[in-house]
């Protein structure tokens, strides 16, 4: 039996006067560059069967914002299997971060398709705090099953 690809992560989420608000960041890249709608994502990353995913949140974290995972109470947001397959498995940590701070890992990858040329880019190109109504309107749409389940823990 074959088991799909997983991947863990971090959602960050504060209180402001505005209301709940969680960091999420924009997937770098050339496929998402112009798009908004379903190119947003809690920070994460992919993991081996052998690594516990709350280790795997915190180092993706660090590969992907380029910062240390703040400390405090960690909510389990549980799993949401997207329509590609992937597993992501996710926990609300309260914190406040600034996005000018992060230092986002990279990828690379042959850009244009078939031109035998490689190219680096963000693994995310931005960083941003936004309120759960705005955030439901850019998350990867599996995603934002975490942002009811937030919600739902964090009135």
């Amino acid at each position: 039996m074959t088991t799909g690809k997983r991947s863990a992560g971090l959602l960050l989420y504060r209180h402001t006067d505005r209301g709940l608000e969680v960091l999420l960041g924009h997937m770098g890249g050339p496929f998402f560059a112009r798009r908004d709608a379903g190119a947003w994502s809690v920070p994460k990353g992919e993991y081996e069967p052998d690594e516990p995913a709350w280790d795997a949140a915190r180092r993706e974290f660090r590969e992907e914002l380029g910062l240390e995972p703040p400390e405090g109470e960690a909510v389990p947001l549980g799993e949401v299997r997207q329509t590609n397959g992937k597993i992501v498995t996710a926990w609300a940590v309260e914190a406040d971060l600034d996005p000018a701070a992060i230092s986002p890992g990279t990828f690379t990858m042959e850009w244009p398709p078939k031109s035998g040329r490689t190219q680096e880019f963000p693994e995310l190109d931005r960083v941003e705090w936004l309120t759960l109504d705005r955030a439901r309107e850019v998350i990867v749409k599996a995603q934002s099953a975490f942002l009811d389940r937030l919600a739902e823990h964090s009135p």
